[in-house]
């Protein structure tokens, strides 16, 4: 299979067929949006040391490869942060939890959206999205393997999110058939950011290490900053176990993704 029909699939998966996957769990309760969680930390970490930073270092310079993951979390430190006080610009009455980020109010189904409308929650998706068929396509040119990696950690990092924004746009008053329709259509921007990534890409050889580095950046902080705190609400120690375990298999689907394809 081409590099380019690998890129318009693996998009589809990640962004259409996620979207599908979490409209089927809807029906499971929310009891699962923490295993969902817990396993999505694991593909990321294992998408990020074991397939996107060491390829990353094989075809680029270490230190430039290096310098650009930092830049690349500062960078997504700096839009969160700017995400977090636009939501929250003019509400400074609101309590605490008008401090977390968008993503955890979402996996947490609290039973308001902190001022936040339907139309910004897809707002904020299309472009979560369109980074999301970035990354995948720059992991297709470099490997089939880590593209199927790659998308693997972005799915089921998508999957508890998704469910999330359902909650938000039934709270913002969107009806169940019309709240799908639009994640859906939000979903497709990773199919176009995958086909961009793919024609600026397909000629800028050179350029791959540092995308993977930022790829590799973009993923790391969603499995540190936004999903592993979310697990911290559950310190007690069965729990705790759960969610190591699952964090494990994670990070070994990825693993044996990667020797399947490797050989």
């Amino acid at each position: 299979m081409s590099p380019l029909a690998s890129i318009v699939l693996a998009t589809l998966a990640g962004g259409v067929l996620s979207t599908l996957v979490a409209a089927s769990t809807l029906a499971l309760g929310p009891a699962w949006i923490p295993r969902l969680v817990s396993f999505a930390v694991g593909a990321l970490l294992g998408a990020v040391f074991l397939e996107l930073v060491p390829h990353a270092l094989e075809a680029g310079e270490a230190q430039r490869v290096m310098v650009v993951m930092l830049a690349g979390l500062l960078v997504f430190f700096l839009l969160e942060k700017l995400v977090l006080w636009r939501h929250n610009h003019g509400h400074a009455a609101h309590d605490d939890a008008s401090d977390e980020s968008e993503h955890d109010h979402a996996l947490h189904g609290h039973g308001h959206d902190g001022g936040r409308s339907g139309l910004m929650i897809l707002i904020g998706n299309g472009v979560h999205n369109l980074c999301d068929g970035i990354v995948i396509a720059a992991a297709f040119l470099a490997s089939p393997a880590l593209g199927i990696a790659t998308t693997l950690a972005i799915v089921a990092h998508a999957l508890p999110q998704q469910v999330g924004d359902f909650a938000v746009l039934l709270h913002s008053g969107y009806s169940r058939s019309r709240a799908f329709a639009t994640n859906v259509a939000t979903g497709l921007a990773t199919l176009a950011g995958g086909l961009l990534a793919y024609f600026a890409l397909a000629d800028m050889r050179d350029a791959l290490p540092s995308v993977l580095a930022f790829a590799a950046a973009s993923l790391l902080y969603v499995a540190v900053a936004d999903l592993i705190p979310s697990l911290h609400r559950r310190p007690e120690p069965l729990e705790t176990v759960k969610q190591s375990a699952l964090i494990g298999a994670g990070i070994a689907v990825v693993a044996l993704v990667g020797v399947l394809l490797d050989h």
